[in-house]
């Protein structure tokens, strides 16, 4: 069998060498082909995750603003007890001083600079305004006390007529509840002197004789409503009908304050008490983060659910007394308990994979097909670079086999079959794909000795 010379560079006077004697460059169409198959479907797996990206929740803030309530009431007491708990989560809760509830409203539903959360007075919200905010559940019972001279009789709410009564200060819930209450025994500013001050000033002038009788919404260890009650020259009263002003608000809880239950020492109250009492709510603003929605129900259990003098242990937080609608986040809090996540993993760690969740589905809606297509399509596209010189081999092999060959005609089919191997040498292909590579070469050389018995055995002209 004839050998092909061995490339050399061409000299002058020589003619140019045959397309069999170049020596063979690599084709890099092969790792282009490559690059574009893997490469497009990176850059599509980076789409999805782009679009994935734009329905991705935001981070919660750091910082949050509460509004509260007067510096020495228990609305701050309470607010700075969250503040406590929130800042072991790298929260830090920024606490405003108001004058109650009614305050506390107003800047929750107030467009220039908003608080996020508030802690409102049960009863006080109108409708209008219940629906605008989101409700994470009430937190305490806030009785309404009814303070009295130490020889005033007790007195029934639809008997205080001509009587001197301070019903709370401006923006307060005691005020907004009272007036409620005088309301549906008519009493109202034409038939009583109600008067409307702080705290600190309807205590002086009740002690000083200068009032018949004083409302205030408090908890049982409220600090002022102790130090009042240190005073022999007042007393609690009982509040005739309780349970009929529950029925008719039900806002209200009618409870009952047993004997001595404030000051066993002093047996103060002397007897059992009759009271009504809204719910303390924590409100936020509907836009507030759900994973900050799950933070500040557990720290309001941390706070209030040893419970107190009015509810057992575990009674607090509760979604029930709720005074406004429930964000579907608490109510899912209630019903289930904190965010798996949230059990097991730092908070914001939890937050962090819970907000990025949603990039998981493109990548497994994208990963598992191409995981699945890629490798038989990148075998497709390797294998079909040369299987196409196969074509060639079975036509050259077809007409070897199924007609006589002159001797004259086999030169010309050596050509082919040396412009075959020539650009066969030239295919870039992986390293586990070059048996393939090397089976076409030796099927190459298989025909061309197919060939040289032509050209041998042919007969002469």
């Amino acid at each position: 069998m004839p050998t092909r010379a061995a490339a050399k560079p061409p000299r002058d006077g020589q003619p140019p060498l045959t397309s069999a004697e170049r020596p063979p460059r690599r084709r890099r169409g092969g790792r282009l082909e490559t690059a574009g198959l893997f490469g497009g479907s990176a850059l599509l797996v980076v789409l999805a995750f782009w679009l994935a990206g734009q329905f991705v929740q935001p981070a919660p803030p750091h910082t949050i603003t509460m509004a509260a309530g007067q510096p020495e009431g228990a609305y701050m007491r309470y607010a700075e007890r969250y503040r406590d708990a929130l800042a072991a989560y790298d929260i830090t809760l920024e606490i405003e001083a108001t004058q109650g509830s009614v305050d506390n409203l107003g800047r929750l539903l107030r467009e220039a600079d908003p608080v996020d959360l508030a802690l409102v007075q049960g009863g006080v919200a109108r409708p209008r305004q219940r629906e605008q905010l989101s409700g994470l559940g009430s937190m305490f019972y806030e009785p309404l006390w009814l303070v009295v001279p130490a020889a005033a009789p007790t007195r029934a709410l639809n008997e205080l007529d001509g009587l001197r009564i301070a019903v709370g200060g401006e923006g307060s819930g005691t005020r907004a509840l009272v007036q409620q209450l005088l309301a549906l025994n008519g009493i109202d500013a034409d038939t009583a002197t109600l008067v409307s001050q702080s705290a600190e000033d309807s205590d002086r002038d009740l002690i000083a004789g200068e009032l018949d009788l004083l409302f205030n919404v408090a908890s049982p260890d409220s600090p002022m409503l102790q130090q009042l009650l240190d005073n022999p020259a007042v007393r609690l009263q009982t509040l005739p009908r309780a349970a009929a002003y529950a029925r008719i608000n039900r806002a209200l809880t009618r409870l009952e304050l047993p004997r001595g239950a404030l000051n066993p020492a002093e047996d103060i109250p002397p007897l059992p008490l009759a009271l009504v009492a809204p719910t303390a709510n924590l409100v936020a603003r509907p836009d507030i983060h759900p994973a900050l929605v799950d933070l500040l129900i557990q720290a309001a259990k941390q706070v209030h659910g040893d419970g107190s003098l009015l509810a057992a242990p575990g009674s607090f937080p509760t979604p029930q007394h709720s005074d406004f609608p429930l964000s579907a986040d608490a109510e899912r809090h209630y019903a289930h308990g904190p965010p798996f996540l949230q059990r097991y993993l730092p908070f914001w760690a939890a937050t962090w994979i819970d907000r990025t969740k949603v990039m998981l589905l493109p990548l497994v809606a994208l990963l598992l097909p191409l995981i699945k297509i890629l490798p038989p399509v990148y075998a497709w596209r390797v294998r079909r670079r040369i299987l196409r010189w196969y074509v060639q081999l079975r036509r050259i092999d077809l007409e070897i086999e199924t007609r006589d060959i002159a001797p004259d005609e086999a030169p010309a089919l050596r050509e082919r079959l040396a412009q075959i191997e020539a650009e066969a040498a030239q295919i870039d292909v992986p390293l586990g794909y070059t048996d393939q590579l090397y089976n076409l070469r030796l099927h190459i050389r298989l025909l061309e000795e197919k060939l040289e018995s032509v050209g041998s055995d042919a007969p002469t002209q």
